[in-house]
Order: C-alpha cells, then structure tokens, then sequence
C-alpha cells in the first residue's frame, strides 16, 4: 500500500515511518492523497472518492487514526469513521520487578504496539530495577535499567505521544533490596523500610530523583501499598508500639514533600487507608463492604497525592462504582487513578475469562463515574512464568473503551488482528492452559494448573488429589492441537506460542502421570512401573527439555537475561526428578526395594481452592510450596 499524507506532518513524521513497516505501507508521491489536520477533540478517519482524511486532536490519536485508516481500506470504496476519546490517560503498567525485565527493543515494539492502539500513557513498576548511585545493592544482578536505558523508552515513547513515569516503592515491596546486610539499617520488616528514620529519607529522596529523571513527566507512583508490617520490625524495638496510621501518616508526609521539593505530581495505592479504616484483614482490601470512613481519617490524608485504586477481582460494575466513590471520599472528593489487571501471573497462559470480564466492568464504571485515568497492570509474581506480550488482547479491550461507550467482540477482534498481526482466537486460545476441567466457567476463581502440574512431583503428587476425575491428559492434547492449528509462522509474535503448544505436549502427558503411578504401584502392576520407568518418564523428560529451551529463547528473546536462572533452576529440579523417579519405579519393579514410601502415602487435597467446594482445579502462588511439601530454606525474621 502507498501512501501520500498532506497537510499538518511535522510532529508525525518519525512516528509515521516507524510503522511504515509494522502496517506495510510505503510513503510514495503516487500515493493515496491523505489529508491530515489536527483539530481539537476531533477523532476523525474518512475515504472518499480515493482521497483520505484524518483529523486528531491529540498526537498518540493520529496513529490510532493511522492504524483505523489502513484496516478499513480496502474493505470499503469509501468510510467515515468517528471516535470520541473517553479518558485523559489510559494505558498498561509493566511489572519489571518480577524477574522480567523488559529489553529496550521489547518495551519500543510494545510501543509500537500501543501507538495503533491508540493508548497514551505506560507505567513502568520498578522496585529496585534501576541504578540507584551510591547504593551498589540496589538492582544488584537484577537486570536494573540504567538511566540512558530508561530515557532511550521515554524518547521512543515520545515520538507517538505516550506519556511513560515510573512507579516505584518508597514503604513496602522491598525485599530484594532489604535482603542485602548492606541495606540492614533501612529496614523495619523484611520488605518495609524504617519511619522516623533520617537515612530512610535520604534514601528515598534518592529513589525519587534517579526514578524520575529520564523521564519527561513529572508524575510518579510512589506505592505505600500492602505495607501491613509497618511500624512492627526494628521500629517496634527502636520507637516502642505506636498506632500503624500515625506512623504511616508521618512516613506519607515526608515522601510527599521530597516528592513536591523534587518538582513531582506523586500518587499512590489507596489500599491501606482502606484496610485501617474497614479493620479488614488479609491482602485484598477490595473485597470489603460497608466502610465508614473516620472524619479523623481523612481529614489528614494528603488531597495533593492522588490515589489509585486498584482492583482485577470484580465480575460487576456496581462494585467498582462503589470502592471508586470510597476512594473518592479518601481523597476528599478527587476522582482517583484506576488500576484494573490483565491476569499474566502464577501462570503460563493468560487469564482471558477472567481478565476480559473484570476489565469491561471496570472500565464502564470508570466512565460513569467520571474516573479518567486508567491503567492496566501485567503482574510477575513468583517470577513471571508467562510474559507480557500475551497480555496484549487485554490491553486491546482497554484501548477500545478508551474510544468508545461500548466495545463488541467483533471490534475488538478485528482491532488486536490489525495492531498485533495474530488472531483473537489464538490469544484466547491462552486461557485454556488454565480453564480446564474442574474450573469455574471464566475461570474466576483463577485456577493454575498449568503452572501447579509442570513443577509438582510425580512421585509426590501434591495435586493429585485436586485433579482426582478429571480428563486433563485429553485436555492439553486437545489444546495442544488447537493452538498449532491457529499459528501463522509469518506473523511477528508467532513465537509467542511455542511454548504453550510445547507446554501442552508436556502437560498432555504429565498431568495424570502421578494418579496413574499411584493407581499402579497399589495394583502392585510391576510391568506397568517398569514401562514407565524405562520408557514414559524419559519421553516425558525429553518433551520436558523441549519446553525449556523454548521457554529460554522466548525470554531471551524480550527480557534481559537476570531473572531466567530461576526458571532454568525449576526445569532442571522437574528433569532430575524424573531421574530419580525413574531410578526409585526400577529399583522397586526389579525387587531392589521393597516398597515406594512416596506412593504409600495417601493424596490429600492441596488447598480450599479446589472443585469438591465449587472453587475451580487448585491455585497455588509459590513454586517452592508445589514442588516440595519438605523445607526448601529456612526463613528467621528480619527485623
């Protein structure tokens, strides 16, 4: 396709050629005649007669108007396509914290990404992963960005009119930088840091400089959520018991006025203002009803630090129009910044049943309510096993609420085909790795079996119970077939999918294999343990392997290559495992043992997630507590 854009292109240009490529068009003086003017809370995309027209208001809408002109053209003669911008600010947040930290390359194609999309705004969550002077530990072997890396996002991301600022931790979230005996002094608990304590805000006001300075914006996140410990640690020695809310009153009111020295618009997580004023427990907040809010409380919230809610729980708008309003009475009538979630961690596939229906409630709530800064978050936790690109069909849904009161599943399809060049289907494909059967339907109690059957042990079989019944070999077989079947080998992101197809051919055969080791060595089938000592389990480890070294070249492939130790470390923990299993069903098959103390044991069920209470297959968060019930390290408190 050739294209000739006349008229208002000077701040376009850059951008425009940068996606010449990504759209397959060429600029050329034979060209279609397009029209581009920039006009005031206009979204305006038209084909008449062989001449095109765009007009926008705001630079990062002419390349969604870009993206839309080349998507319909050529399906229709002419076309007149009008868009009203629904927020101020809307885009995705990037867990970088996790293990999984996104190359400059990786973060420019999510740009590109972003820019047909339409989006204006990125979050990069940083807990320590940026160099931080005078502090050697901070980032320590953990891929941290240095500041010529963090400006070389921002500039690229300026090119298409998006807005990128840090969001980092200034209370709570700290424990890889905490854990160092050179960082001793600053901590109260394990992951907080010590109030009332002059280097902590030295520290801080370090923190906040070297975050902020690569970066256009002014504003910056700076955390204080899920900071229970507080005031619990070292404090609780140093400062005797004082009330949590006070001391953290104190702490807010010292980041805040570094952060106002510095020059900074700052914002936070609004969780704990809510724990303390509900007296609810446990780590979500969103769950609770009914909150009356002490005057007392707000009263000394600082109104000139807005606050973000986040939420990717709810199912209903109405519980999001309800926290956006209690959020509103914290921070004293100031609408405040919202963070849904497009379910990427504690697993390898996305969660889309879920992911899908919280988001499209919330970003309707969002528009009710007037709320008009938006974000999604792509969360790592336990290491990020997934990735961030499959998240993309999410971030699709959040850019097309952003132009419009409604979204159909048509227009969200044929939008994430045109701005990621792969089908709907196969990102949806994703969510099967985890809705299987014993679920909920959509999965929203989020069961995670594909990570809890890959690192469990087959002789162990943690799970096993969990899964007691349920055709998960035939699943994963099936699933297996269903994801080659949607690949595209000449799509960029096509190798996005290796590793689920592998993971499916592993799982496919895995999944079961611990009930049916179980079922063999009570039926004293000694043929049958031999068979799989000798044969099944090798071919297991082999498919095993393959699926590392997939998982390996996708992450070198868009991370730096911290971080991927650990997950080579639980692919080599599966692989010797088979090993030994295999060495332990011979040794008993051939008469050496007289019996398998692993397979004597009775299964148990794991957790109270699990489908005998109506609450899906099974969940667990943590590698260490699926693949051994035995002490992995032994933790002593760090106060």
């Amino acid at each position: 396709m050739r294209i000739k854009f006349e008229g208002q292109t000077e701040e376009l240009s850059a951008g425009i050629g940068l996606l010449a490529e990504e759209l397959r068009f060429t600029l050329a003086d034979d060209g279609i005649p397009v029209h581009v003017k920039r006009t005031p809370n206009v979204l305006e995309v038209r084909l008449e007669q062989g001449q095109g027209t765009i007009r926008y208001g705001k630079k990062h809408e002419f390349f969604r108007a870009l993206g839309l002109f080349i998507q319909h053209y050529g399906e229709k003669e002419s076309f007149h396509i009008k868009e009203r911008p629904q927020f101020d600010a809307i885009g995705p947040q990037f867990d970088l914290s996790r293990n999984a930290v996104l190359t400059v390359d990786s973060f420019k194609e999510w740009i590109r990404k972003l820019a047909l999309m339409g989006l204006n705004s990125m979050v990069l969550y940083m807990e320590d992963v940026y160099e931080l002077e005078g502090e050697p530990y901070f980032g320590y072997m953990r891929g941290r960005y240095s500041y010529a890396e963090l400006k070389a996002i921002d500039d690229y991301a300026d090119i298409f009119g998006i807005e990128a600022y840090p969001s980092i931790q200034t209370y709570a979230h700290l424990e890889e930088f905490l854990k160092w005996e050179q960082a001793a002094h600053y901590r109260d608990t394990r992951g907080v840091l010590l109030s009332d304590y002059e280097p902590t805000y030295e520290l801080i006001e370090k923190m906040l400089a070297t975050a902020t300075a690569p970066f256009r914006s002014k504003k910056v996140n700076i955390g204080l959520d899920e900071a229970e410990e507080l005031g619990r640690g070292k404090y609780l020695d140093r400062f005797g018991y004082q009330d949590r809310f006070d001391v953290m009153i104190r702490h807010l009111s010292k980041v805040r006025e570094i952060a106002h020295k510095l020059g900074l618009e700052p914002c936070m997580y609004g969780d704990m203002f809510l724990k303390m004023a509900s007296k609810a427990h446990g780590d979500h907040y969103v769950f609770v009803k009914n909150v009356e809010l002490p005057e007392e409380m707000v009263s000394v919230i600082p109104n000139d630090v807005r606050l973000v809610y986040w939420d990717f729980f709810h199912t209903e708008e109405k519980d999001y129009s309800y926290l956006i309003d209690i959020h509103r009475q914290l921070g004293r009538g100031q609408n405040p910044i919202f963070l849904g979630g497009i379910w990427t961690w504690n697993c390898f596939g996305t969660n889309y049943g879920l992911s899908l229906r919280t988001s499209d409630a919330a970003l309707k709530a969002c528009k009710k309510e007037g709320v008009k800064q938006v974000h999604a978050a792509m969360w790592g936790d336990d290491g990020m096993e997934n990735n961030h690109f499959n998240a993309l069909l999410g971030i699709q849904l959040y850019a097309e609420h952003a132009y419009a009161e409604e979204v159909s599943t048509e227009q969200l399809h044929q939008r994430v085909k045109l701005c990621t060049g792969i089908d709907a289907e196969a990102f949806l494909n994703l969510k099967y790795l985890d809705e299987t059967p014993g679920s909920v339907p959509d999965n929203t109690e989020q069961s995670n079996p594909s990570k809890f059957l890959l690192w469990q042990d087959v002789l162990l079989g943690l799970f096993d119970k969990q899964i007691e019944g349920l055709e998960l070999s035939e699943h994963y077989a099936q699933l297996e077939q269903a994801i080659h079947e949607r690949r595209n080998p000449e799509a960029d992101l096509d190798y996005l999918f290796e590793v689920p197809e592998q993971l499916c051919r592993v799982l496919a055969l895995k999944s079961q294999l611990g009930i049916e080791l179980k079922q063999a060595y009570d039926n004293r089938e000694l043929e049958k343990l031999k068979d799989a000592a000798l044969n099944v389990l090798p071919e297991l480890s082999r498919r095993v392997n393959a699926l590392r070294i997939a998982h390996r070249n996708q992450w070198h492939a868009m991370y730096k290559p911290f971080g991927w130790e650990v997950l080579d470390i639980r692919y080599g923990g599966v692989l010797t495992r088979l090993e030994s299993a295999s060495a332990r069903l011979l040794d008993y098959a051939e008469g050496r043992v007289d019996k398998l103390e692993e397979l004597e044991q009775e299964r148990l069920v794991f957790g109270q997630r699990n489908r005998f209470n109506n609450k899906g297959a099974g969940w667990s968060s943590y590698y260490f507590r699926i693949a051994s019930p035995n002490v992995f390290f032994h933790v002593l408190p760090i106060f």
